[in-house]
């Protein structure tokens, strides 16, 4: 049982990695399953404390995943259309099987939303450029966050096995 959920632990925190950039999966919160396996072999045993404080840690990135991208918008002036454009963007983006879908669906949806209701070409590109950049920093603390744990993983991997 100690293998299986030590390669189940492994196959999260690597996931949890992956899933940074795949908005499908949510990094942080997989990563934190990662840990959470691993302190369930019998070997080792990681502080009550770290997992409540990671996993609140990740359930926040996980909301703010959703909210990075829509205030990176707004800052740059996007309206409802330009959002919901960008929403709608993503999810044909994850469907299509084109490279890069996740972030230039958002992109081409946000600038086709502000197009068809204001055209102005320059706003619209102007909030396009702020999904861009909210993708991005939302990409960003994801990754961090998950390489943090995985970095946890390894320490409390090496200390007791």
């Amino acid at each position: 049982m100690d293998l299986f959920l030590l390669i189940l632990s492994a196959m999260l925190i690597i996931s949890g990695i992956i899933g940074s950039f795949i908005p499908i999966l949510p990094g942080p919160l997989t990563s934190w399953f990662g840990l959470f396996s691993l302190n369930l072999i019998s070997t080792v045993e990681i502080d009550k404390t770290l997992l409540i404080i990671t996993f609140i840690i990740a359930l926040i990135i996980f909301v703010l995943d959703s909210l990075i991208p829509i205030y990176g918008s707004k800052y740059f002036g996007a309206t409802k259309y330009g959002i919901l454009g960008a929403l709608i963007g993503l999810l044909i983006g994850i469907i299509t099987p084109i490279p890069f879908g996740i972030i230039i669906g958002p992109i081409l949806g946000a600038l086709i939303g502000e197009l068809l209701f204001n055209n102005d070409l320059k706003k619209s590109i102007k909030s396009s450029i702020g999904v861009l950049i909210g993708f991005l920093a939302s990409t960003f603390i994801k990754f961090i966050t998950s390489v943090i744990y995985l970095m946890i993983y390894l320490v409390q991997l090496w200390e007791y096995i």
